[in-house]
């Protein structure tokens, strides 16, 4: 795949998606059973998963306000730095508190896709780094291809503490401490590469002037972010009760599935999905981008609801696989539906309104999914399928008649 049409700062951006997400992939498996080896309960568990989504929350918020007055490079080398903070605290300590301090400081993820502010912030910038704005869907898929494909080799690595447990004899707590050192690795990479990063990547100096997000931000533009907040807080509320984490834990728990069995499961899934983006841009040139977003993730739904009845680990895996490569379809259709309908000045805050509103519901569900699980361990499925429905449906009702340039 030739990328001429892409800048350095882009094939930088690129870069970091791949390292960053690479650790987030095994992340994503082994927190919450890390956290269960340590003694916490499902409610324990709940409330350091949703403490990571909360960090998201807080940098998102920040970033949107601040990051093109003071420096998109600045804030994403800052995050990256808090990336190694926390890997390093998570390495050294088992105390809870400490535990949930590191979740809320640095960028530990757990959900199998990117929800910090890492994303909105390269989200903005992504569409600077091409000379063709018809390419903008196939930059966002590829963005969010290459971090699904890393993700997914980094989820092969969530095997390791079941080889190490064997053939080393460390205990299994032991064992997966030494992933947090690989999550430092990866968090050290994306800082060496943010630092690579030129000043093309900030907004114009011109549009700097009497900045203000609340000000710059246009009424046709505002309506727009306001709706598609309210509609994303209801995907991604529904999407925290079926986190990766979440899914890993109930095969664990449901099917006895080890560490090295979900590694593989996760893997294929995410190879699936990562295939499915590249397909996401073809169907949206063909349909457009808000019919590519419903039309895919109606029946990814529907499959995500049957899993909770699946009466075996293969139909179950089967159920998912089939959802994984279909479900995150509308995630570059997404991405490069705002990026267009919003001005240039306007595509930080824009990115950051819609992931804060995202992340802010999302981070409500596992704890409430922690909760639930002890009474009916495959609720969180078939609630998370009936809301991301219902969002479905509230997106095609309230865009089908706003369309990009591309399309009018």
């Amino acid at each position: 795949m030739t990328l001429g049409w892409v800048s350095r700062d882009g094939k930088l951006i690129l870069g970091a998606r791949v390292v960053r997400t690479f650790s987030y992939g095994f992340l994503s498996v082994i927190l919450a059973i890390y956290l269960n080896l340590l003694g916490f309960n499902e409610i324990l568990i709940g409330v350091v998963l949703t403490a990571t989504l909360a960090n998201s929350v807080i940098f998102n918020l920040v970033s949107s306000a601040y990051a093109d007055k003071i420096g998109r490079r600045k804030f994403l080398i800052l995050f990256a730095v808090l990336m190694v903070i926390s890997a390093v605290v998570f390495f050294l300590t088992n105390n809870y508190v400490a535990l949930i301090i590191a979740a809320l400081i640095g960028t530990i993820n757990v959900t199998g896709s990117e929800v910090g502010a890492f994303l909105s912030l390269e989200q903005a910038i992504l569409p600077k780094t091409i000379n063709d704005e018809k390419k903008r869907t196939s930059v966002f898929s590829i963005y969010n291809m290459v971090g699904t494909f890393a993700m997914s080799g980094g989820v092969l690595l969530s095997g390791l503490p079941h080889i190490f447990s064997q053939q080393f004899g460390l205990d299994q707590i032991s064992a997966i401490k030494v992933l947090f050192l690989a999550y430092a690795a990866c968090a050290l990479g994306a800082l060496a590469i943010y630092l690579a990063l030129s000043s093309k990547v900030e907004i114009k100096s011109e549009n700097l002037k009497d900045y203000s997000s609340s000000r710059t931000i246009t009424p046709k533009s505002r309506s727009v972010i306001k709706k598609m907040s309210s509609l994303f807080a209801v995907d991604s509320f529904a999407g925290g009760f079926v986190i990766q984490s979440i899914v890993s834990f109930w095969f664990y728990t449901k099917f006895g599935a080890d560490l090295s069995t979900l590694s593989y499961v996760f893997t294929i899934a995410g190879i699936l999905t990562a295939a499915s983006y590249l397909l996401a841009s073809k169907i949206a040139s063909k349909i457009g981008l808000v019919n590519t977003m419903v039309y895919t993730h109606i029946p990814s739904n529907i499959l995500l609801i049957l899993i909770a009845f699946a009466p075996s680990f293969p139909i179950a895996i089967g159920l998912y696989f089939a959802r994984m490569s279909i479900s995150q379809m509308d995630v570059p259709t997404r991405q490069s539906y705002l990026m267009a309908v919003v001005n240039e000045n306007e595509r930080v805050a824009a990115a950051g309104i819609t992931n804060t509103s995202r992340n802010i519901a999302q981070s409500v569900g596992p704890s409430l999914a922690g909760a639930i699980m002890g009474s009916f361990l495959s609720a969180p499925f078939i609630i998370g399928g009936v809301l991301k429905l219902a969002y479905d449906i509230g997106l095609f009702l309230n865009f089908r008649k706003i369309k990009p340039p591309e399309e009018l």
